[in-house]
């Protein structure tokens, strides 16, 4: 079975993550899907940033629900990735500033031209608790997306945060991620029947007897982060449903070699 491909971040191997152009990159190059992680600013925006603060990503020290829309626009989310991208001809053109918002990518996501998915990761623990999963809900009926067979589904580590999803939207696709074995046995007794497991690759690598037990679950699979061709294996021998990648470009041509070339 092929699996669909999400691209963690966009395609953020080669470009800065959560940039408009790392996601454009991804739909260009036939991504299935796209990957992003929600926090809320202190004026109540969902923005596109990993991290609680913004060292890595955007070189302050700031915290990302403490400050505003209009000062997270303020900083450059992009040149951290290549620094040097002036004195190479071959770097990607990222010219943004300004954090990207989850209503511009729902918004490029729904323009497009043909179907693509959107996975999107609510961050815990954060100061505004269960408003996050609130407003996500708000923003996904404002799409009509809260109901079955919308091109969405809401992930995260925080059993309780899926829970409230449950409640708001109980359509929606959920995503129970998880990184230790250990977590396991009590999350099969508690997660929805209908909700889809997100181990680590390296969990499963690690992890044998773990790899077999989820397959006996006969739950749907969506493995992160799958960047090489051995991870990708692994994911294919377990009949893995969507494999989350920093490169999608290259995880869709070895399926390519594999299955053919998608239609």
């Amino acid at each position: 079975m092929r699996p669909q491909v999400v691209a963690h971040r966009g395609a953020s191997h080669d470009i800065a993550e959560h940039t408009l152009t790392a996601y454009l990159e991804a739909i260009g190059t036939g991504a299935g899907g796209l990957e992003c992680d929600v926090r809320l600013t202190a004026d109540g925006h969902l923005v596109c940033v990993h991290d609680r603060d913004l060292r890595r990503t955007a070189a302050t020290k700031g915290i990302v629900s403490t400050m505003d829309l209009a000062e997270l626009n303020e900083l450059d989310f992009a040149s951290w990735k290549n620094p040097w991208s002036d004195l190479d001809d071959e770097a990607p053109e990222v010219d943004e500033r300004g954090v990207l918002t989850l209503r511009k990518l729902l918004e490029t996501v729904a323009d497009h031209d043909r179907r693509v998915e959107l996975a999107i990761e609510t961050k815990h623990p954060t100061r505004y608790g269960g408003l996050v999963e609130k407003r996500l809900v708000e923003m996904l009926r404002d799409f009509g997306w809260d109901r079955a067979g919308a091109p969405v589904r809401i992930m995260s580590f925080s059993f309780t945060a899926l829970q409230r999803v449950e409640r708001l939207a109980p359509e929606v696709q959920l995503v129970q991620l998880f990184d230790k074995p250990n977590t396991w046995p009590m999350l099969r007794r508690v997660i929805g029947d209908d909700w889809v497991l997100g181990p680590g690759i390296a969990m499963l690598r690690d992890h044998p007897r773990l790899r077999a037990s989820l397959l006996r679950s006969g739950r749907d699979i969506h493995v992160w982060t799958v960047n090489t061709e051995a991870d990708l294996q692994l994911c294919l021998d377990l009949g893995v449903k969507a494999v989350i990648s920093d490169r999608p470009r290259y995880v869709l041509d070895l399926l390519d070699s594999r299955f053919g070339v998608a239609e």
